[in-house]
């Protein structure tokens, strides 16, 4: 079976997308009543955990159309301008075919080669040798680069470099981590939005409310519950945005080699930009680039070591360790 564009990656990722979108809606309801617990935690008396868990549930059902309209609104934002919002966090700028004809001819002939529209292209001014594919649809598709990859790597470099973002626009890849990106971002905002009330209020984790008739209950136990709610959803979302990222990142350099038919051009570009990088962006953004140096261990890798990488390259597209 073909390594580039296999359909049923596609597909995975299409459904890895309307799966995001599915159950979205259930760790939003998991967020907003952790959020509701907590504000009974801080601000309301209660006589007892169970009573404040039911006053927090008719929190919730007064507020989820609300939170539902304005994740709506949050989400069609972040589609719509996600695009210059990636462009204003690294400083890209357009980078036309005068500038830097050779590059604009090396992409055009990947896509003519592949019958696809050819995606914009974009450079930051950094020594920084990394690249990264964006964008939801042809019309916004982009490919940017960093100016220390454009004068670091030559011509068959570059091409694999290309044809690695390529195949992530081809494979839905971008698309994906789009959505993944805007559904962490509500959870992130509202965790971080319910600490900082903790902390500007003063509350102990392990304090208490007072209750209607003078004694103390357990408003901490409440408290504790929340923050227990809101970590879960959180981290629930970020385990599934960050489980989108690894896998892909082999099949981009297995595509990338079968579209310039030259996998050691891949294997020497990988061993170039190992450890030279490092790019200034948001956390979201290093998420999509060749290279994530800033990467946690474990679950939280987005990206696989670059010595398996390229071991992959080796063993099953025929390269060279050169």
């Amino acid at each position: 079976m073909s390594a580039f564009g296999l359909q049923t990656h596609i597909w995975n990722n299409n459904l890895k997308s309307v799966l995001l979108l599915a159950g979205f809606p259930v760790l939003l309801l998991l967020l907003i009543y952790g959020l509701s617990v907590g504000y009974v935690g801080l601000a309301t008396p209660v006589n007892s955990v169970g009573e404040g868990l039911l006053l927090a549930g008719g929190h919730l059902r007064r507020l989820w159309p609300f939170a539902f309209v304005a994740a709506a609104v949050w989400f069609l934002s972040a589609w719509i301008f996600h695009q210059k919002i990636i462009e204003a966090s690294v400083g890209a700028r357009g980078l036309t075919r005068k500038q830097s004809p050779d590059l604009y001819n090396l992409l055009e002939n990947l896509c003519i080669s592949r019958g696809i529209a050819t995606p914009k292209l974009n450079v930051i001014e950094t020594p920084a040798l990394n690249a990264f594919a964006s964008g939801v649809s042809e019309k916004n598709y982009t490919v940017t680069v960093t100016r220390g990859l454009l004068e670091s790597l030559d011509k068959h470099e570059l091409e694999a470099v290309l044809a690695h973002e390529l195949t992530h626009i081809m494979n839905k890849d971008v698309r994906l981590l789009i959505v993944a990106v805007i559904f962490v971002g509500i959870f992130s905002f509202f965790g971080e939005l319910l600490f900082r009330n903790m902390f500007r209020s003063g509350v102990r984790i392990g304090g208490h409310t007072r209750s209607r008739n003078g004694d103390s209950r357990g408003g901490g136990v409440l408290i504790l519950i929340a923050i227990a709610m809101i970590v879960i959803a959180y981290l629930l979302a970020l385990v599934i945005r960050f489980s989108l990222s690894r896998k892909r990142e082999y099949l981009a350099d297995a595509g990338a080699a079968e579209l310039t038919r030259n996998p050691d051009a891949m294997i020497s570009a990988l061993k170039k930009i190992s450890g030279r990088s490092s790019v200034e962006a948001p956390n979201d953004v290093q998420q999509m680039m060749v290279e994530n140096t800033h990467a946690f261990a474990g679950v939280f890798a987005t990206h696989p070591p670059m010595e398996k990488r390229i071991e992959a390259l080796v063993n099953f597209a025929g390269g060279n360790q050169v």
